[in-house]
């Protein structure tokens, strides 16, 4: 009789880490609670805001476990400017790089974030059984899939988040009393309002916008490139000043904005 023996490979936990208020509930949490953490891992775009960097080393000294750090092999400006991908629209053929990222074509996290982590996950997973923890507050738990979601199970909301990262001594450099997310900074899916307030905080960030903006062939945004974002922007500031309304929804202010434009 021959008796197979198969030794099961070990269990590794892997918990996912953007620095964000969620993630960092997480992981936090999962500290505080005994659960056991192996490895943690931060995938870094290079596009986190400057103070997100000293939030990830005081995160790294409340858990007590080393962060390991990830980085895609060619960094955003390449894919952003000379990558050539194969195009359905024959309109775009010769066009070099993705150019910004829409709701539909989210190249930025596939590249930078997501193809990354799972390729350090997938050669884990020959030596180890990888039980993956991802910080996904309970209101957004229509993406929940197969892996683990503490959050989810520990009945925590977004709000929920903030205020236990905030009870911790987390203030992430206080990007949340600006921002509604932290993520990558140059995120064409930010809101006008999130776009303003990046301009007036962070102007050399605005500026670098700028720049690129000059050097691919899609707009920004469906209605506005980041140069005619300023335009707005500056309009803005003169109509607040001489205490006009602003609002998109004026007949006045949108038709000096349109000349200003020139459409």
């Amino acid at each position: 009789m021959c008796v197979c023996v198969c030794d099961e490979k070990p269990e590794l936990h892997v918990v996912s880490f953007s620095g964000g208020k969620d993630s960092t509930a997480m992981v936090c949490g999962m500290k505080d609670r005994g659960m056991k953490i192996d490895l943690i891992l931060y995938c870094d775009t290079g596009l986190e805001f400057p103070a997100m960097y000293e939030h990830i080393k005081q995160v790294e000294r409340y858990v007590g476990i080393p962060i390991t750090r990830l980085k895609a092999e060619k960094p955003f400006e390449y894919w952003f400017l000379e990558h050539e991908p194969k195009r359905k629209n024959p309109e775009l053929q010769g066009l070099k790089g993705y150019s910004w990222a829409g709701c539909k074509n989210r190249w930025c996290t596939k590249e930078l974030k997501t193809n990354v982590i799972y390729r350090y996950l997938s050669d884990l997973s020959k030596k180890f059984n990888v039980i993956h923890y991802i910080g996904i507050a309970v209101d957004e738990q229509d993406r929940v899939r197969d892996k683990k979601y503490p959050l989810v199970d520990w009945g925590m909301t977004e709000a929920d988040c903030l205020k236990y990262c905030y009870d911790k001594g987390f203030n992430f450099g206080g990007l949340y009393e600006i921002f509604h997310r932290v993520s990558c900074w140059c995120c064409p899916l930010q809101s006008l309002e999130e776009l303003r307030q990046l301009r007036k905080h962070f102007p050399e960030l605005w500026q670098q916008l700028q720049e690129w903006q000059l050097k691919t062939w899609r707009k920004f945004r469906a209605d506005f490139s980041v140069q005619e974002l300023e335009i707005r922007f500056q309009l803005e500031e003169e109509w607040e000043q001489k205490g006009l309304p602003t609002s998109g929804h004026n007949k006045e202010f949108r038709a000096e904005l349109k000349r200003r434009l020139n459409k």
